[in-house]
């Protein structure tokens, strides 16, 4: 079972490359799934009650991820910190969560390609389990205006790119690029390319 990692800026269209890619026949491990899940679980609920106290605390006693975002995309030092306590919290959980799906598809045995939509792919160390490294290609304005039309601004948009890797670094380590900065249609032709390459 081939594993492909997809990797990209924010609202590059990575999730849009794994559902093209799904459309074909891959299976796709759902890593903001698997992160809204681990945020559920009660040992993280409660370490982060205990660091953070009731403002990340939604009106369900649950962790309410704008209120967390705020304080682990918070700008400097502090930020940063907050950020690599939650990494260190929720990714053994995340990727537990991922190989419990991965081992379910393959005990069914019907699919040959897995893909991994995972934002923070490089970061959490998963890079290794992936035979190959999809990079979904698409310029700052686009993203930009992709991340608005999702009901952020442009601060909680340079927030999660200035967390992340940078650009240059995700690209060096792909193995496939995939411009996301036309049509729909360009996109898929690309997409199908990479799937032949794959399945031939």
């Amino acid at each position: 079972m081939k594993i492909i990692g997809i990797t990209g800026g924010v609202a590059s269209g990575k999730s849009t490359v794994a559902r093209m890619l799904e459309n074909l026949g891959a299976a796709v491990l759902d890593a903001d799934w698997a992160g809204h899940e681990a945020l559920r679980l009660p040992h993280v609920e409660a370490a982060a009650k205990k660091r953070w106290g009731e403002k990340v605390i939604g009106p369900d006693g649950r962790i309410d991820r704008p209120s967390l975002a705020r304080v682990v995309f918070a700008p400097g030092k502090q930020g940063h910190t907050e950020r690599i306590y939650l990494e260190q919290l929720t990714h053994p959980e995340i990727a537990r969560l991922l190989q419990l799906q991965a081992d379910a598809i393959e005990q069914a045995g019907d699919v040959k390609v897995v893909v991994l939509d995972a934002p923070l792919l490089l970061e959490a160390g998963w890079k290794d389990v992936c035979e190959k490294i999809v990079f979904v290609e698409a310029p700052w304005n686009a993203r930009l205006a992709r991340a608005l039309a999702r009901g952020w601004n442009k601060g909680d948009f340079t927030a999660r790119e200035d967390a992340q890797e940078s650009l240059q670094r995700k690209r060096e380590n792909a193995d496939v690029i995939i411009d996301n900065s036309a049509s729909p249609e360009r996109t898929q032709a690309q997409v199908e390319r990479f799937w032949a390459s794959l399945v031939r």
